[in-house]
């Protein structure tokens, strides 16, 4: 795997890392469960977790990454994603393996390919870190729906990073936590102001409620 390497225009570092295309989207300070069972995709683990490396974990904007000898051609995927590490697994029955990844920081994708063993592969460049912000009290509604959905045993488990105070964690567990299409999810990873996102979940939980 290539070294990230800052680019010369000033812009994040870019690196080459595997990819693991889903139907769901991994926020930063997340917890994803999965249930591992593809070779291709039981080998990423190993050496992620023997070479102590991540992926990035990208949602699948069409088709399916399904392997199937005689597809026409591999899914494609929305470009911003985030870099996962492996925070836990266990080996159940038949070889699988479930883990759980915790997400890093986002990146997107400037290139990708498929390698021989059919993993997806792909030359990222790192966003900018967001911005600290405290959360403006019109959303405090929503500050206050987020402790009731963390104090949900199931939720608890995981142990998701929270600072109640901070924009950025407030929106990122409840854009992750609430009952939202994928492509919802998608549109609010790649905002990068946390204001603008609270101020999206806010309008989307009101239209819940209608």
């Amino acid at each position: 795997m290539a070294a990230g390497n800052r680019t010369a225009d000033g812009m994040g570092e870019r690196r080459e890392i595997p990819l693991f295309p889903l139907g769901d989207v991994l926020f930063t300070g997340g917890r994803m469960p999965l249930n591992v069972f593809e070779p291709r995709y039981l080998d990423l683990v190993r050496r992620c977790m023997k070479d102590d490396t991540g992926f990035g974990v990208v949602l699948i904007r069409a088709g399916s990454d399904v392997y199937k000898s005689n597809r026409s051609a591999p899914p494609t995927l929305f470009q911003v994603g985030t870099y996962a590490r492996i925070v836990d697994f266990d080996r159940l029955k038949g070889g699988r393996l479930e883990i759980t990844c915790a997400g890093g920081d986002k990146f997107r994708i400037r290139r990708d390919w498929e390698a021989e063993d059919h993993l997806r592969l792909a030359e990222v460049e790192f966003l900018p870190p967001e911005q600290a912000a405290p959360v403006d009290e019109r959303y405090r509604p929503l500050v206050e729906t987020l402790r009731l959905v963390c104090e949900y045993p199931p939720i608890r488990k995981l142990g998701l990073d929270v600072d109640f105070d901070d924009a950025r964690y407030v929106g990122w567990r409840l854009a992750e936590l609430l009952p939202l299409e994928a492509e919802t999810k998608q549109a609010l990873l790649q905002m990068q102001l946390p204001q603008e996102r609270l101020l999206e979940i806010d309008r989307l939980v009101s239209r819940m409620q209608e």
